[in-house]
């Protein structure tokens, strides 16, 4: 496919080609570049007449396909609350793309998200990038697994303390993630000594520990939930203490703790804010805050936390943020290539870029106006919305 007269947003260093071409060779952009290239003969041309051009959008943190819509406890498949610390729970063997939330996101040009388990446990398990469109999950990952969800703050605590079980307080799911974190750390010692020293037996296996040991290594990131201050400098604290690659995910005070987020090289990823503020740890909740964390040169992005905000409303998202005095380019950012940065998945998404997948989206209007739908949207080169 070649897509020809098109006002080209790359979100590769704010770079706009004004009128510019994307040749599609099967799932990936082949090239990018400026006028009209030669058409192949035969070959399916999609002329835009000078609309614009974006990359598919990113949302960095949800839960879709894991609370199902307009379902309750049959479709609920995001907490598992018997347990405080599973690291072992995979987001993909829950995931369902028959979900219509799937197809709500791609026609909104969401076409990328990571979804994964709730925040009920101290750590909840296994997160995943995957694309929005698609009929089985295993076909649809971009990166699995591609972070280890952790939460502090309210909701462990809430759950727990309802069953008479630790975590009770603030303290207790802080200890919970350090004592399963070293728990794992040794495991992971004696496994590799166990590799070098043929009198050394290998520990017995735990899958807990497996779990963990790729977050150990650095290999995948640890996603924190944490709204308040507090809880946000306890996620770096022990992320600090073992060496994890970490992220803050909510960070809703984060806009009164931004110059220690900056002296931190703290990532966040910010929302929701298109809801209410449900409990005490929203109280200073603001659509301003991921305008001043990006004034402050922090890398952020613009999440829905799908099913709180529904997940087609990520660029009404970036929208309000402008309204509350965020830079209009870097909400676009927001919900594009920074997602995709954060999480270590940009070599495949949230740019215009050849080698990438070719996701786009094409918009007639300003993508973050309140009445903006996108004209067409392509996802792994194919054309699922608009004309064909």
């Amino acid at each position: 496919m070649l897509i020809i007269h098109a006002k080209i947003h790359t979100m590769n260093e704010d770079k706009v080609i004004p009128d510019g071409f994307v040749r599609i060779c099967g799932s990936r952009i082949g090239a990018v570049g400026v006028g009209t290239p030669e058409q192949e003969p035969g070959g399916q041309v999609l002329d835009v007449h000078g609309a614009d051009l974006y990359p598919g959008f990113v949302d960095a943190h949800t839960h879709l396909g894991m609370w199902e819509d307009s379902l309750t406890f049959e479709g609920d498949d995001g907490n598992e609350e018997t347990d405080p610390v599973t690291p072992q729970l995979r987001a993909i063997d829950a995931i369902n793309p028959m979900d219509r939330c799937f197809s709500e996101a791609a026609a909104a040009g969401v076409t990328t998200v990571v979804t994964g388990p709730g925040s009920a446990n101290a750590i909840g398990g296994q997160m995943a990038a995957i694309k929005t469109y698609g009929t089985r999950v295993d076909d649809m990952i971009v990166k699995e697994p591609l972070a280890i969800k952790m939460a502090l703050g309210e909701n462990p605590k809430t759950v727990y303390h309802e069953k008479s079980e630790a975590p009770y307080t603030r303290m207790g799911t802080a200890a919970l993630i350090r004592g399963q974190l070293t728990k794992a750390k040794r495991y992971m010692e004696d496994l590799e000594a166990s590799k070098t020293d043929e009198d050394r037996d290998p520990p017995d296996y735990d899958m807990k520990s497996e779990a963990l040991i790729p977050a150990l290594k650095g290999e995948v990131e640890v996603h924190f939930h944490a709204h308040r201050a507090d809880d946000i400098y306890t996620a770096i604290r022990i992320a600090k203490e073992f060496h994890l690659n970490y992220v803050i995910v909510h960070g809703t005070e984060g806009h009164l703790i931004a110059d220690g987020l900056k002296a931190e090289g703290a990532r966040i990823l910010s929302g929701p804010f298109l809801s209410d503020r449900c409990k005490p740890e929203l109280k200073n909740q603001t659509p301003a805050c991921p305008g001043i964390l990006s004034k402050k040169g922090i890398l952020t992005a613009i999440i829905t936390d799908h099913p709180v905000t529904p997940i087609q409303y990520l660029p009404i998202c970036a929208a309000m943020a402008v309204r509350e005095g965020m830079d209009h380019e870097a909400a676009l950012r927001a919900i594009t290539i920074n997602p995709a940065r954060i999480c270590g998945i940009d070599s495949r998404v949230g740019s215009i870029e050849e080698g990438k997948d070719a996701d786009l989206t094409v918009f007639r209007c300003d993508p973050l106006s309140l009445t903006a739908k996108p004209e067409t949207v392509i996802a792994g080169g194919k054309i699922i919305l608009g004309a064909k």
